[in-house]
């Protein structure tokens, strides 16, 4: 057969003026762009056309791959996928042809991307989480990044053993305030998303985030998205209004999909208010180094505060923090789990669990 590009390309050409189903009319047409074609080398170059024509190009065979958690494309139009926790180049599109996808990702969602809102985060109607950048911000040319959305939680098993498992069992069922904190890819969304597994259906969960990514089985579950400004007039809800609106629809346990800004005041007020069995996420590189973080958050969104008064919120409002890791080869797992404690000056933190092997016992529970 001849080059794929090239026969993708010419079927496209035949069927875009006409009328009806891009599929059928695909599968109508590519016996006469290909009459020498296989089967399954005509299946795929129908499936490039279509995707070609309305769906995101190129990039549509890296989203329908189940393996593939993320799709990135660089300035330079390389595209990589991370499969299995791992990079690997996976061709080049063309800055029309990635231009396109964009368009088409945002059309629907009324978002809009230029030199005037050279950034945009967006939510893609399967929940996956779109980040793009052009230029000039993008200094090389427009990026993106798609990570995929996972509709079925992975077990806790695949984040930690059995000792690691049951104690994240143990933290739940004590209704404990918890953090997860990790770096950037290391599995903090999607261990918190195996947690909310273990709930019970008959709790009332409110989850705020700021671009939606969780959605529990669990059956009385309520979930609020921020949303940003526009061009239009749009005005913004941010993330720490959402903390404050869902303390007013009756939680039993109140989820903050991350907490990076403004939003922890709300929370840690929140937790101070008998909210038990909450949990968080936060960028951190240790147990330790997440209070500290949260700590330098609450003191740019409220300078007022006295830092003896922040570091006692602190201390009462969050009780255990997960950290998460992503090894070398790619697996996202439990590093530790530390328990919060202080002394004269500022929490601290207990290790109870590190590297998988227990080495305290928790104290403080909430039931």
């Amino acid at each position: 057969m001849t080059s794929q590009s090239a026969v993708v390309a010419a079927l496209c050409e035949a069927i875009e003026p006409l009328p009806g189903e891009p599929f059928e009319l695909a599968s109508a047409h590519v016996g006469r762009v290909a009459p020498l074609a296989t089967a399954s080398e005509r299946a795929v170059v129908i499936a490039a056309a279509v995707a070609h024509l309305v769906g995101l190009g190129p990039l549509e065979v890296h989203l329908a791959d189940p393996h593939v958690d993320e799709v990135m494309v660089n300035g330079s139009g390389d595209v990589w996928v991370e499969r299995h926790g791992m990079l690997h180049r996976a061709g080049a599109i063309t800055s029309e042809e990635l231009a396109t996808s964009i368009e088409r990702i945002l059309a629907p969602l009324g978002r809009r991307l230029d030199r005037v809102s050279p950034i945009v985060d967006a939510r893609l109607p399967d929940g996956s989480r779109v980040c793009a950048i052009v230029a000039p911000v993008a200094v090389d040319g427009t990026v993106l990044a798609i990570r995929r959305f996972r509709r079925r939680s992975l077990p806790l098993s695949a984040f930690a053993g059995p000792a690691g498992v049951a104690m994240i069992d143990e933290l739940a069922g004590a209704r404990c305030n918890v953090i997860v904190s990790g770096a950037t890819s290391s599995g903090k969304t999607t261990l918190l998303s195996s947690v909310l597994s273990l709930l019970s259906i008959e709790e009332r969960v409110v989850l705020v985030e700021d671009t939606a990514e969780l959605a529990p089985d669990a059956g009385n579950v309520v979930r609020l998205e921020a949303r940003a400004s526009n061009a239009d007039g749009v005005a913004a809800v941010p993330l720490d209004e959402l903390v404050r609106t869902a303390l007013r629809l009756r939680p039993d346990r109140l989820i903050v999909g991350e907490a990076r800004g403004p939003e922890v005041v709300a929370l840690v007020q929140a937790l101070n208010t008998g909210h038990d069995g909450s949990w968080s996420t936060c960028h951190a590189n240790s147990a330790h180094d997440a209070l500290i973080r949260l700590e330098s958050l609450i003191l740019q969104a409220a300078p007022g505060w006295p830092l003896a008064a922040i570091r006692h919120h602190l201390y009462r409002s969050i009780d255990v923090v997960v950290h998460t890791r992503r090894d070398h080869d790619g697996r996202r797992r439990i590093a530790e789990i530390a328990e919060v404690t202080r002394d004269s000056i500022e929490p601290r933190v207990r290790p109870l669990l590190v590297e998988d092997q227990i080495v305290g016992v928790l104290d403080r529970r909430r039931a």
